[in-house]
């Protein structure tokens, strides 16, 4: 590891290249965010009632129009008298003074009060799926996380295997033409393969932006780098509300999110703004890639490759004694973490932390918006809520480190959700409100700071496979979610109280990570391996690197040399 720290350094260190490269990584961010935030505006339940059927209605109610004919067809329901979403009244046999006896299906279909989440047309008016299709809503979720699922444990063993680079360019041809054929899907089964696809490729996209900008940043620099990435798809995320106002129509919608992927290979697609990995070439043993990479980051840094110094050596100089340990290039496969003592259980732990956290952000989220028909509100509060949990891991991770704050975050979770499970029928509305809010905040930081732990603590030859079995396992938590409100919600409350119990069981497990604040990202299996568990509490951070500083002064030394 220390020889590849070597040569980055000899290339110019965090110099202005890799800046302006990490920088430009934020951008994508921003159509990723909005592809993702599209989906909750696509399955937004409308308030809906049965049209009302004169023909079932005695021969005396049948020239009844407007209110007075729903009232005589579509019944109230509850103590706020709402009219009944699914039901009309039913009458017995034809008299002048006949009044309803019960209830039936709906006959004609439904009438939608438009626009929902800014669409006057979406897939459940279009295809009404309400009511006894009610299901296939959160069976449409559902494969859309699934799709993410898929797409960051398969394409991440790709970026791993091919470069991070042709998975990303890659999943964005996928993308955009995925999401174009969303725009045109004709039937609702067609809409479910292809979000399920559509799912997959953006997943691979988002993580090999992820993996190469954390491999572009130095140890001071990863955080800030990737926190900030965070807030460019939380912006995504609440562009996209707006964005479905101006569209109207969900095949619309649809088309320009497509479009904003394909603006994305149209720049994002040309090595200049998102070249191979230097760290993931150099850890493969792919010098001659590397060597044209790191040259240009080199002049672009104003460090000369060829010159060196007392103190440093040549960028030239440092590639040929890493050439001659490593002649052949080499791949590995996420399953030799099973031959590891450390790693694998580092990766479990972490895993198991996204899971709970993904789980637990789909569980108060759903108690956030009790109602059906709520959309707004609690998009934008969750939205929020997610910049707010970004700029919190900012401004404490660094400072208390990361295994410290997801212990933190770890332990608030678990105590928001245990003190409404345990009181909700005695506390007031207001009480439990700000429990779910504050859950939700601490979920969203659990997750978020486990990606990045995971990240860190994977070494470069499988990290992006390690990191998408770890996003993977969180999506598969917010997959639960949708999974029971196939079944009318009766498995919500059991949901909770899982998740609630393995958030508890987190607690131990954190305790027993290392310390990754301050530390060298491992590139082969053997570091990571070596990464134990720290104090818990530590007065400064251990620093096993070595900074990545551009010697432009060795540059500076040479040329006075030269022309003294």
């Amino acid at each position: 590891m220390e020889q590849e720290v070597r040569v980055l350094r000899a290339a110019g260190g965090f110099g202005r290249a890799r800046r302006l490269l990490a920088a430009a990584s934020w951008l994508p961010c921003v159509a990723l965010g909005l592809a993702l935030g599209s989906e909750p505006l696509l399955t937004a339940l409308p308030a809906h009632h049965c049209q009302p059927d004169p023909a079932l209605l005695p021969p005396a109610l049948r020239s009844l129009s407007g209110p007075a004919l729903l009232d005589a067809s579509v019944p109230r329901l509850g103590p706020a008298r709402a009219r009944s979403p699914c039901l009309l009244l039913r009458y017995p046999e034809p008299s002048p003074g006949a009044r309803p006896n019960g209830t039936r299906s709906c006959t004609r279909g439904w009438h939608y009060a438009l626009p929902a989440a800014g669409l006057l047309r979406s897939p459940v008016t279009q295809w009404n799926l309400v009511c006894e299709n009610g299901w296939k809503v959160p069976l449409e979720q559902t494969s859309h996380l699934l799709g993410w699922l898929l797409g960051c444990v398969i394409l991440g063993t790709g970026c791993d295997w091919f470069g991070r680079r042709a998975v990303f360019v890659a999943s964005l041809v996928l993308a955009t033409g995925l999401g174009a054929g969303e725009a045109l899907a004709a039937s609702f089964p067609a809409l479910l393969g292809l979000r399920l696809l559509h799912g997959g490729s953006l997943a691979g996209a988002s993580l090999a932006l992820y993996v190469t900008r954390l491999e572009l940043c130095d140890p001071p620099h990863r955080l800030a780098f990737s926190m900030a990435a965070g807030l460019f798809s939380v912006a995504g995320a609440l562009l996209s509300p707006g964005l479905a106002l101006l569209a109207q129509d969900w095949h619309l919608l649809q088309g320009l999110c497509a479009l904003a992927t394909g603006l994305l290979l149209l720049f994002w697609g040309f090595p200049a703004l998102f070249p191979e990995s230097p760290c993931w070439l150099l850890a493969t043993g792919q010098l001659a890639r590397a060597r044209k990479i790191l040259w240009l980051f080199a002049e672009a840094s104003g460090v000369d490759p060829e010159s060196s110094c007392e103190e440093e050596s040549s960028l030239a100089a440092e590639l040929e004694v890493l050439s001659a340990e490593n002649p052949q290039p080499q791949r590995h496969w996420v399953l030799e973490l099973l031959h590891t003592r450390v790693a694998w259980r580092n990766g479990l732990i972490l895993g198991f932390s996204s899971l709970v956290g993904g789980g637990m952000r789909a569980s108060f989220s759903r108690r956030l918006a009790p109602q059906e028909l709520a959309f707004y509100g609690p998009y934008f509060l969750g939205a929020g809520l997610e910049a707010v949990a970004t700029v919190f891991l900012l401004l404490t991770v660094d400072r208390w480190g990361r295994r410290l704050v997801l212990l933190l975050g770890t332990l608030v979770m678990g105590l928001a959700s245990l003190l409404i499970l345990s009181g909700v029928q005695y506390l007031p509305g207001w009480t439990v409100l700000s429990l779910s809010v504050l859950g939700l905040l601490a979920a969203q930081a659990v997750s978020t700071l486990s990606s990045l732990f995971a990240a860190e603590l994977f070494p470069t030859v499988i990290r992006a496979a390690g990191l998408g079995l770890v996003l993977g396992a969180g999506f598969l938590g917010q997959a639960a979610a949708p999974i029971a409100d196939m079944h009318g919600r009766r498995g919500f409350f059991l949901l909770h109280v899982v998740f609630a119990s393995f958030a508890i069981l987190t607690l131990v497990c954190v305790l027993l990570l290392p310390e990754s604040r301050g530390r060298g990202l491992p590139q082969a299996l053997q570091d990571a391996d070596r990464l134990r568990r720290s104090p818990l509490l530590r007065v400064r951070p251990r620093q096993d690197y070595m900074p990545l500083l551009p010697p432009a002064h060795c540059w500076a030394q040479t040329r006075l040399a030269q022309e003294g």
